[in-house]
C-alpha cells in the first residue's frame, strides 16, 4: 500500500501523551466524554484529521478551526477526506531489520504487505482483524516489531515542500497540541529539506529556552532527521 505519510514515521513522540491522556479517561464510566472526528485540509490541499475526546465538542471544535485558519487550512464536512484513509494493523522495524527474512515471516503470518524503506526500516501492514495473529507470529519468530498499532494510513500521498511544506509542519504541530487531541492523521510526505530547516529551528529554540549557544545539539533534537521513505 503506498503512500504513509513521514510524518507519521518521524512522529511518535509528544503525540503519545495526548493520546494516553485521553486514553485512560476515555476508558472510564460515566466520565461524559464524547468522541470526535473533525476532517480538513492543510496548506497545498493535504488532508488532515483530527480525532479528539472532549467533554466539550463545541469548545474543541471552535479550536480546531481556529487552529486550521491560523495556519493556512480549512475544516471539510464530514467524510470530505476520510475515504482517503484505510485502518490497517503498522507494524515497523527500525534500519538494519533482515528484509528478506522478515518478509517471509510476515506473509506466512498472514500479514498483506511489507514496506521496505530506502534507509533500510520496514513496515509489515496487516488486516486489523489480523494484526494481533501477525505481530504474535513474528514476535515468536524473533521479530519484535519497535512498534506496534492499529492506525489509519492514507492510501495516496502529497508530497509538500517550501512554504506549504513548512507551513503543513506547524499546522500538525498546533492540532496535536490542543488539550483534547487524541490522534492526528494526514497524507502528506514532508520534504527532507523542510523536515530539516524546521528540525535545526526546534534546536534552536530548545537552546535558547535552556540558555546554551551552541550549535552541536543534534543528539538531543526532538525531531529524528532519518526518514522512513515509501
Amino acid at each position: 500500500m503506498a503512500g504513509h505519510s513521514k510524518w507519521a514515521n518521524i512522529k511518535r513522540r509528544e503525540d503519545a501523551h495526548a493520546a494516553m491522556r485521553c486514553r485512560g479517561a476515555a476508558d472510564a464510566p460515566g466520565a461524559g466524554l464524547e468522541r470526535v472526528r473533525y476532517e480538513g485540509y492543510g496548506p497545498g490541499g493535504a488532508a488532515v484529521m483530527v480525532e479528539c475526546v472532549t467533554t466539550d465538542r463545541m469548545r474543541v471544535g471552535a479550536e480546531v478551526r481556529r487552529v486550521f485558519v491560523q495556519h493556512g487550512g480549512r475544516l471539510g464536512a464530514d467524510g470530505s477526506v476520510s475515504y482517503l484513509f484505510n485502518v490497517v494493523g503498522l507494524l515497523t522495524y527500525p534500519p538494519g531489520t533482515d528484509e528478506e527474512r522478515l518478509m517471509r515471516a510476515a506473509l506466512e503470518a498472514g500479514a498483506e504487505d511489507v514496506v521496505p524503506s530506502a534507509d533500510t526500516s520496514v513496515e509489515v501492514l496487516a488486516d486489523p482483524l489480523e494484526f494481533a495473529t501477525v505481530r504474535a507470529v513474528l514476535t515468536h519468530h524473533g521479530f519484535a516489531p519497535a512498534t506496534a498499532e492499529v492506525t489509519r494510513r492514507a492510501a495516496t500521498a502529497l508530497e509538500l515542500s517550501g512554504d506549504d511544506g513548512e507551513a503543513m509542519v506547524h499546522l500538525l504541530e498546533a492540532l496535536e497540541g490542543l488539550q483534547d487531541a487524541r490522534e492526528v492523521y494526514s497524507n502528506v510526505e514532508i520534504s527532507d529539506e523542510v523536515l530539516a530547516r524546521f528540525g535545526r529551528q526546534k534546536l534552536a529554540e530548545l537552546a535558547e529556552a535552556s540558555g546554551d549557544d551552541s550549535s552541536d545539539g543534534c543528539l538531543n533534537s526532538p525531531w529524528p532527521l532519518t526518514i522512513a521513505r515509501t
